[in-house]
């Protein structure tokens, strides 16, 4: 098991580096914007040899944290779990940037997720279906694994409202899993299997009258965690209107590996 190092910034010898860039649930809180991981790792040979980035969601208000950390047209693919707005939203503005910077248009960047999200995209903007946001973006709908630079990726259907998935994505011994938004679900454990880092949904508390088929307990977390020998628990997409800590020790209360509450602009090496 490969280790893990959370730091204020990246390792450049780390295999893969992992930072949160929003990690609020629901909605953009008062710390930090909605859903969007942003993993980087070195690949190529000799002059050919450059830093791959991919996103993980892009929801409402990361791309403005985004720019505190790079130049977003450097990103190489975004990869969208499903269409709700705090894992998504933020395309519009991308769309935007992308297409009328002032230093020019930069090459078209592939952009997977569910079914329709061209045209989910193209209508949260306004935009005529055709094309749409396809001048810029070439979406591809998930269908099995997929490679991007180093990263392969295994997109896992998760049991939420809309389609959804979950995210299995591997550099060479690294694995990091990403539950999207989702309830308790065979997909989910798949996505969670022995992962160096699992960054792991968290929006309802355990014992409250929850909704079913919708979201993770800090405490199904722990459990999740448990079961699927896990290297690091993430905690991630917490409402504002619950107590972070709370969240971690239901999570601690069934799981004694290493748990982190996600933080904006947290960075963890791999």
């Amino acid at each position: 098991m490969s280790s893990v190092t959370l730091d204020g910034s990246a390792d450049a010898e780390a295999t893969v580096r992992v930072r949160i860039v929003g990690c609020s649930g629901s909605y953009p809180g008062p710390d930090s914007p909605a859903s969007c991981y942003l993993l980087e790792a070195e690949h190529g040979v000799g002059a050919e040899r450059r830093t791959w980035r991919i996103l993980l969601d892009l929801g409402n208000g990361a791309l403005g944290e985004l720019h505190r950390h790079l130049d977003p047209r450097s990103i190489d693919g975004v990869l969208i779990s499903h269409h709700h707005p705090d894992h998504c939203q933020d395309m519009c503005g991308f769309y935007v940037l992308r297409k009328y910077h002032p230093e020019g248009t930069v090459p078209m960047i592939p952009v997977w997720g569910p079914s329709g999200t061209a045209d989910r995209m193209a209508h949260a903007y306004g935009l005529p279906d055709g094309p749409g946001m396809r001048d810029v973006f070439d979406f591809r709908t998930y269908d099995g694994a997929f490679q991007v630079g180093p990263f392969t990726v295994e997109p896992i259907p998760v049991y939420h409202p809309v389609e959804a998935y979950g995210l299995r994505v591997t550099v060479g011994d690294v694995v990091i899993g990403y539950s999207g938004d989702t309830a308790p679900c065979e997909g989910l454990d798949r996505v969670a299997d022995r992962a160096t880092l699992l960054l792991c949904e968290a929006s309802f508390r355990d014992g409250d009258d929850n909704p079913p088929g919708i979201h993770l307990t800090g405490r199904d977390a722990g459990e999740l965690a448990r079961r699927s020998a896990l290297g690091t628990l993430v905690l991630t997409h917490i409402p504002p209107w619950f107590d972070q800590q709370a969240m971690y020790d239901e999570a601690a209360a069934v799981f004694d590996g290493a748990i982190v509450l996600a933080e904006r602009g947290a960075v963890f090496s791999l």
